[in-house]
């Protein structure tokens, strides 16, 4: 169930390497917690700046964990056009 969105997503994208690690439930929901301003593990100066963001239609950053331990970032861009789901490593 998505949360309420707090931003427009744009083009959802998904790498390969985190469609290959990460079920897409698990990438759902860490899309509906994004969505609505829930920046999962990011810093607190990180959750600052998307806060700030939001208001200034800069880039937004969260950090999530999947349950079986695989850390993934969820990206918006400043222009809202694309939202990407990637491992660190694809960063």
């Amino acid at each position: 169930m998505l949360k309420e969105s707090k931003f427009e997503l744009g083009a959802l994208l998904i790498t390969p390497g985190a469609r290959k690690a990460i079920s897409y439930h698990e990438i759902f929901q860490a899309i509906s917690r994004h969505a609505a301003g829930d920046w999962g593990d990011v810093s607190e100066e990180g959750a600052k700046l998307n806060d700030q963001a939001l208001k200034e239609s800069g880039r937004l950053f969260s950090v999530y964990e999947s349950s079986n331990g695989i850390r993934f970032y969820i990206i918006t861009e400043a222009n809202r056009n694309t939202t990407t789901v990637l491992l660190p490593d694809e960063y």
